[in-house]
């Protein structure tokens, strides 16, 4: 009882600064400066200022700002960012000041304020963003740009700093008459020189020789890679793709500053919006991709645990599906689940995926009778990042969290257009092909077209057991988006998204002919046919002039059908589930006070059949929330908590805090804690068992749901985070500890009887503690190394007695090497991976009372798990690469149980640990343009 008051105190505290009245006023204003770490520390000197907040944005230079005029003016905090060292529209920096920053961060000082874009992206002096005379720049010819000045010649020089723009005016120097001027921002070198004593050939050969690609000569690789870190700059962006002397690219890109990181801080990098709201819209998603990040990193800005894994990281396997996607991430677990049906699922903090709330777009995924195959319906190819929470995460997604949270984000344009085309193949004979297309259609409409299509084509079964090693069958999968964004100017913005997936799978002895054989006794068979059809809508608004104040409502309807048996006992289900979620976003007296409030619809209408049984119910879930968000100095606190009426479970409170504290500049510490309740779909979530002699039993407890009451749980968190330097080179090492405690779990229970699988309300303890240390390095540039070790005591109280949950190791090793070799001028690189894990002993159902010959031991063996992948980048366009799976070849002895009597009473195929499939190698393709 003590945890329900802690949480409704917090909440009415937070209710009551409700009432403050609000004397927040909003400026804009231009800053000077270039990239990531500018705006971090342009954005933490207007934090010194007692209630204001900023953001910087570092295309435009504009800082859009928030402060209680009570307690600060625009002065003051001018004033903080002129002492940080940058030059504004009230104060000129001091030059000591503004020579104290970083290379990269030392800008351009001489542009008038005049010729800086503004918010709108237009001048201050209402010229074009664009004019036509640098648009006539290609990579295939240098033109002189006609300009009246007295200089002879323009060309593109690539760089990034005042350290770059030092070195290619001296490099020009060096030739006889030269003089040149290098902007940092627009790439243009200005030349003027005697023609008469010398040429631009030979001066742009003196700034190749410097180390410095331009439009005439490619730096040699020894030049470049003897420039200081700073002045490693981006050597792949198309010469058509750089800035023009306006500030704009010709073609709308970002620039290199933009997408830059700076080494000594690894979350200070400009933030760009993963979905289709930016970051000063509604926080309908609570993370951002970023330009140059890790393939993995950390959320520095978030009060929870939370990992950003960016598309990169997913071209570090096959990655084939979502389930796949983790192979190289030391959180998340791929479990085997099925000897029969070959299905995949994955485990965090030591428990089921069940227990993980995983969405796509912010919105429910897989769920309810999706829970077993649906991280196979999620490409990887189409996926653009993915965030994961460990622990409780935010109260605006819902109830279902207990481990934690995965997103995924699929493919949508950010001004620029891309379609590429993948197909992949594998000595297992799974082929497969993906298309992603994303483009604008204006400028402010746009959208994306998804399609997937896999097979698996031969009936292996290299253990000789007379079953197929993997399911045979196709899956035909597509996707469309549209998304308007009209933000900065009515407020607007929304995405729309449709999906159809049909699949069929066929498992089983490998003579199983389904038309002949389905539901018989004379073959044993698997079939399982799934159609998935959504649709959905993310709609939101940003008040004028209230850059902190928006609302958002998201909306999905979802119709999920399977048709399925296994050897002769059929089960199908339709679930067809309504989703609404309404999010207002504003703050309490200042931006370092904001709050959530909303409410929330889930409706799930089952119809399933079992054997012969029909199962229907309908579960209906009003919802209404509040979070509060305290951003401070040194701490944030994200506390929130919801109430949910379940129809069929009743009133279920769920609070939720996080908290982040930084300790010191490089050492975060965070804590978490928070309920989440669920409703099991028992069949569905037991499809990996049965494919056995086994049948369903359901021990009725009196609940609504199945004869069940609902999970409940508890999980408590707490991690550090440091960050260091080893070896020259960033490293950072986080340690975290979760407890999640059940007040009530239904567990599959496995272990009272080898011919059933009973399923009932636990009674005495359920936990799960989960250890994990992790700690990412660079041993030398351009090697990255993940080293991680994980802990995991789990115990359940089953009718048997207390026992460790099975197929759960106690320990689990990884670790991961990458290297990439430098990028040339052209695109050109080669890419280096390998991953090994160490899975420990993990305990096994009892299987006693089978005779001596069909019993498995009490504990499986621990084992190695080896996996590699090369990559060659030819260029731009074309990437191929080719890899191995269980390099060491360890597979389980015997996975299926009196495999030669599939209709008798010990045969089982649910009883697996560890890899089915021998070593595999596979061979993919991926065309960009």
């Amino acid at each position: 009882m003590y945890k329900q008051i802690f949480f409704v105190l917090t909440l009415l505290l937070s209710i009551g600064l409700f009432g403050q009245k609000s004397t927040i006023t909003t400026e804009e204003i231009l800053v000077r400066g270039n990239c990531g770490m500018c705006k971090d520390n342009i954005e933490n000197a207007v934090k010194k200022e007692s209630s204001a907040e900023g953001t910087w944005n570092v295309k435009t230079k504009v800082l859009k700002l928030s402060f209680d005029a009570k307690k600060t003016n625009l002065d003051k905090i001018m004033r903080r960012v002129t002492a940080a060292g940058y030059d504004n529209q009230l104060y000129t920096a001091d030059d000591k000041d503004y020579r104290n920053l970083a290379d990269c961060c030392q800008y351009d000082r001489v542009t008038a304020w005049d010729n800086i874009e503004n918010s709108e992206g237009t001048h201050f002096d209402g010229q074009a963003e664009a004019p036509q005379e640098f648009a006539t720049i290609t990579s295939n010819q240098v033109k002189t740009i006609t300009k009246s000045s007295d200089f002879k010649e323009q060309i593109l020089v690539r760089g990034n700093c005042s350290m770059c723009k030092e070195t290619i005016e001296t490099a020009v120097s060096k030739e006889a008459t030269a003089k040149g001027t290098w902007n940092i921002q627009t790439k243009v070198l200005e030349l003027d020189f005697d023609e008469s004593k010398t040429s631009l050939d030979k001066i742009m050969r003196r700034v190749a020789a410097a180390g410095y690609d331009n439009q005439l000569y490619t730096a040699d690789d020894k030049d470049y890679n003897n420039l200081p870190d700073c002045c490693l700059y981006d050597r792949v962006t198309a010469w058509d793709n750089i800035k023009n002397s306006k500030g704009t690219h010709v073609d709308g890109e970002a620039t290199p500053e933009q997408k830059s990181v700076a080494d000594s801080n690894t979350e200070s990098e400009e933030d760009e919006d993963y979905s289709w709201l930016d970051e000063d819209a509604i926080s309908l998603a609570n993370v951002s991709a970023v330009g140059n990040k890790a393939a993995t990193a950390l959320d520095g800005k978030s009060a929870g645990l939370t990992f950003n894994i960016d598309s990169k990281e997913l071209l570090k396997a096959a990655c084939c599906n979502l389930s796949e996607s983790f192979e190289t991430n030391a959180t998340v677990d791929v479990n085997y689940a099925n000897a029969v049906t070959g299905t995949k699922q994955i485990k965090m903090l030591g428990l089921d995926q069940k227990y993980t709330l995983i969405t796509k777009e912010l919105l429910p995924e897989i769920r309810g009778l999706a829970s077993a195959y649906g991280m196979n319906f999620i490409p990887g190819r189409w996926v653009q990042g993915i965030q994961l929470t460990k622990g409780g995460s935010t109260v605006t997604n819902g109830y279902e969290s207990i481990s934690g949270q995965i997103n995924t984000e699929l493919f949508k344009t950010h001004d620029k257009n891309k379609t590429s085309l993948n197909f992949f193949g594998d000595t297992n004979s799974r082929i497969e092909g993906n298309i992603v297309h994303a483009d604008t259609i204006n400028g402010k409409w746009a959208h994306s077209f998804l399609a997937h299509a896999n097979a698996t084509i031969d009936r292996q079964d290299s253990n000789d057991d007379g079953f197929m090693d993997q399911p045979i069958g196709k899956q035909l999968n597509a996707t469309y988006l549209l998304n308007y964004n009209d933000l900065d100017n009515s407020g607007i913005g929304t995405h729309f998204g449709i999906s159809f997936i049909d699949d069929h799978r066929t498992a089983g002895q490998v003579d199983f002919v389904e038309d002949y054989h389905k539901l018989g006794t004379e073959k044993y068979g698997v079939g399982i046919d799934i159609s998935r059809f959504q649709v959905w809508n993310k709609t939101g608004y940003v008040f004028k002039d209230k850059p902190y104040q928006s609302l958002g409502w998201m909306n999905q309807y979802t119709y999920h059908e399977q048709k399925s048996f296994f050897g002769t006992t059929p089960y199908n289900g339709i679930q067809r589930s309504i989703y609404s979620n309404l999010i207002f976003e504003s703050i309490l007296g200042s931006t370092l006070h904001k709050y959530k409030a909303g409410a929330s619809l889930l409706h799930d209408q089952y119809d399933e059949v079992y054997q012969v049984n029909d199962y229907k119910r309908t579960e209906t879930v009003p919802g209404a929330f509040f979070e509060y968000t305290y951003t401070g100095d040194k701490l944030t606190a994200v506390l929130g908590s919801r109430v949910d009426f379940h129809n069929l479970a009743g009133t279920q409170f769920t609070p939720r805090a996080n908290l982040k504290y930084d300790l010191f500049p490089k050492t975060t510490l965070r804590a978490s804690a928070g309920r989440g309740f669920r409703t099991a779909n028992v069949f569905s979530e037991a499809q990996s068992f049965l494919a056995s002699n086994r049948t369903v039993e359901i021990i009725d407890g009196g609940g609504d749901i199945y004869g069940l009451d609902p999970e409940i749980a508890w999980n408590y968190g707490i991690s550090l985070h440091q960050e260091f330097r080893i070896f020259g080179n960033k490293s950072n090492i986080i340690a975290d500890y979760f407890i999640t405690d059940f007040e009530n779990q239904i567990l599959p229970d496995l272990d009272q009887s080898t011919q059933k699988i009973l399923f009932y309300n636990m009674e005495g303890k359920s936990y799960a503690r989960a250890f994990q240390i992790q700690w990412d390095f660079e041993p030398v540039k351009r090697l990255e190394a993940r080293l991680a070790y994980k802990n995991y005591q789990t115990q359940g109280d089953y009718l048997s007695g207390a026992k460790n949950l099975p197929f759960t190791p106690e320990h689990r090793g990884f670790m991961n090497l990458a290297y990439n070799t430098w990028i040339k001028a052209n695109g050109s690189q080669w890419s280096f991976d390998t991953t090994l894990q160490y899975v420990g002993e993990q305990r096994i159902p009892n299987t006693s009372t089978n005779p001596v010959e069909f019993q498995t031991p009490d504990y499986a063996d621990s084992y190695f798990l080896l996996n590699a992948q090369i990559a060659r980048q030819f260029n731009k366009t074309l990437r191929m690469y080719l890899g191995a799976e269980n390099i060491l070849g360890y597979t389980q002895d015997n996975p299926i149980i009196d495999v030669q009597n599939p209709f008798g009473e010990y045969f089982d195929g649910g009883m697996v640990w560890a890899p089915i499939m021998p070593g595999s190698v596979y061979l993919g393709l991926d065309i960009e343009f």
